[in-house]
């Protein structure tokens, strides 16, 4: 879900407190609403300790609040007065949800001060190390930026290939092929390309669409029906870019592979070449071992900067 405020030029993404509960098992032990109409907007993630302690400079009741064994102890060994003091200032500040981890009894104080202040109060039985990075990959995933670029992209040998082109080149056409040779489909006409972190863009099909491709003169065909559950895939990252075009006669084209081309999505550097297009060329082939060639750069072998150190050695230009 996508908010937008009057100042703001960044859109605010949410989700639903039902998803969070529903994809983390969380059982509820008091919600003043229904979860489907709690928005989670923060993605980071809290453990109240200091809070508890009195310390509130920068706390964020935006985030959401787990309280563990560390915690749940400390308050725990507090005189009752004190405990139901510090627990109402905290209940007070309204956060968006408390969860407890490994399965820790609510203390007294915290149901009723929950329904009060109209916290949701969550538990789970996981341990509260192993929860937290679950969820806080959970919601980087959510709540990331995001933009949706018109395109295909597919899984080839592990990579996430992201094809570019104009209407009618056969970016469609070419996934098909590539599926039938083993490979796997994400998204067609429509790629959701989420920043999930520093590194790393994920895309994704819109839901509407997802498993579907649109083959001229066919129509709508559903991939996953034709092809088997193995042939798709909800996400994939992003490894390499694919711009096809159609072959522009004359137009030099880079033939050893030296120059280093990348494209920038959402501030993120992604590997990107170059492909013409034209009759007689198995584009399927050719992406297969663009996919390859990338995977090897990344594992610290370059086959043009090789091949160009053995032709200046052989030339008597090397080093």
């Amino acid at each position: 879900m996508e908010q937008n405020t009057g100042n703001q030029k960044e859109p605010i993404y949410s989700v639903s407190l039902a998803r969070i509960i529903a994809d983390r098992s969380l059982e509820t032990l008091y919600l003043p609403d229904l979860p489907e109409n709690i928005d989670v907007t923060n993605a980071g993630v809290n453990r109240p300790g200091l809070q508890f302690a009195g310390f509130y400079d920068h706390y964020e009741p935006s985030r959401l609040q787990l309280i563990g064994k560390v915690e749940h102890l400390y308050l725990t060994q507090l005189p009752s007065e004190e405990r139901a003091s510090r627990l109402e200032r905290f209940f007070a500040s309204r956060p968006v949800g408390v969860i407890l981890t490994s399965d820790l009894e609510a203390i007294d104080e915290m149901q009723s001060l929950a329904e009060k202040h109209r916290v949701p109060l969550l538990r789970t039985s996981l341990m509260t190390s192993s929860f937290l990075a679950a969820l806080i990959g959970f919601l980087n995933t959510e709540l990331a930026p995001r933009i949706t670029r018109h395109g295909v992209l597919v899984e080839v040998y592990g990579e996430g290939v992201l094809l570019l082109a104009d209407s009618g080149v056969g970016k469609s056409e070419t996934a098909i092929e590539l599926v039938k040779r083993g490979h796997r489909l994400i998204a067609d006409d429509a790629v959701e390309i989420r920043r999930v972190s520093a590194k790393t863009l994920v895309g994704r099909a819109p839901e509407i669409i997802r498993h579907y491709v649109e083959l001229r003169g066919i129509g709508i065909v559903d991939v996953r029906r034709l092809f088997g559950m193995g042939a798709v895939k909800d996400t994939e990252k992003i490894d390499l870019i694919i711009n096809l075009e159609q072959w522009v006669q004359g137009k030099m084209y880079d033939r050893l592979g030296l120059e280093e081309q990348t494209t920038d999505i959402l501030g993120i550097q992604i590997p990107s070449i170059l492909i013409p297009v034209r009759p007689g060329r198995n584009l399927a082939i050719i992406i297969e071992i663009a996919a390859m060639n990338n995977r090897q750069k990344k594992m610290g072998y370059n086959t043009a900067e090789e091949f160009n150190k053995r032709l200046m050695d052989s030339m008597g230009l090397g080093e």
